[in-house]
C-alpha cells in the first residue's frame, strides 16, 4: 500500500512541475504580446489559462482523495497540504500572466507600454522566466538551495517595480494618466508573479525540512 501511496504523491508532484511549465510559458508569451503588441499571442495566452485551471482542479481533487482515503499524518500530511497550497500559487501565477496578455489585448493595436520602458519590461519578463524555471526545479528535485536564487530574482523584480512607480509619478512623465495606470498595473502583475514563486519555494522548504512556513505578503 505504501508503494501505491508514494506513486500517487509522485504523480501529484509531477503535475505541479507541469504547472510551472505552463505558467512559465504563459508569462513568456504574455511578455512577447506586450512588447510586440501581438494580439494573436495575447489571445492564445488568455485561452490557454483554462488548461492551468483544469490541472489545478485535478491536483486539488487528488489531494482531497488522498486525505480522505489515506488519512496521512505528520510528514505525509505536510506534503499533501503543501501540494494544495503550491497548486493555488501556481494557478495565481497563470492568472497574472493572463492579466498581462489582457492588458496587451486591451491596448491593441497600440503598445501597452511606452517605448522607453520596453527594456525594463523585457528584463522583468526575463526575471519571471528565470524564477519560474528554478521554481520548477525546486519542486522536482526538492533542492531547497535554489530558494536563495529565487529570492534574489524576486528582490530585483521588486526593485524594478519601485523604479517604474517612481517614473510614472515623476514630473517628467509625458504619457498621461492612462499610460501611467497601465504601467503600474503591469509592473504589479510581474511583481506578484515573483512573490507567488517565492511562496512556492518556501512551501517546498517546509515540506523538506519540517520548518514552519514563512509567509509572503500576497495582497
Amino acid at each position: 500500500m505504501r508503494a501505491g501511496y508514494d506513486e500517487e504523491l509522485l504523480s501529484v508532484n509531477e503535475d505541479l512541475v507541469q504547472m510551472t511549465r505552463l505558467v512559465g510559458s504563459a508569462m513568456n508569451r504574455a511578455t512577447q504580446s506586450l512588447l510586440d503588441a501581438d494580439l494573436t499571442m495575447a489571445e492564445a495566452v488568455i485561452a490557454g489559462d483554462v488548461q492551468v485551471d483544469a490541472l489545478t482542479g485535478a491536483i486539488e481533487e487528488r489531494c482531497f482523495d488522498l486525505i480522505a482515503l489515506r488519512q496521512p499524518v505528520a510528514g505525509d500530511l505536510r506534503v499533501v497540504i503543501g501540494a494544495l497550497r503550491i497548486a493555488a500559487s501556481l494557478e495565481r501565477m497563470g492568472d497574472l500572466a493572463e492579466h498581462v496578455a489582457k492588458q496587451a489585448r486591451m491596448r491593441y493595436p497600440r503598445p501597452a507600454v511606452p517605448q522607453e520602458l520596453r527594456g525594463t519590461f523585457a528584463v522583468m519578463g526575463g526575471l519571471a522566466e528565470a524564477i519560474v524555471s528554478k521554481t520548477g526545479s525546486v519542486i522536482a528535485t526538492k533542492d531547497v538551495s535554489l530558494a536563495a536564487d529565487i529570492a534574489a530574482h524576486d528582490t530585483e523584480m521588486d526593485r524594478l517595480h519601485r523604479e517604474l512607480f517612481t517614473i510614472v509619478l515623476s514630473p517628467s512623465w509625458t504619457h498621461g494618466v492612462e499610460a501611467a495606470i497601465d504601467v503600474t498595473l503591469l509592473s504589479r502583475y510581474y511583481e506578484r508573479y515573483a512573490d507567488h514563486a517565492v511562496s512556492v519555494t518556501r512551501r517546498v522548504v517546509t515540506i523538506v525540512t519540517g520548518e514552519p512556513y514563512v509567509g509572503v505578503s500576497l495582497d
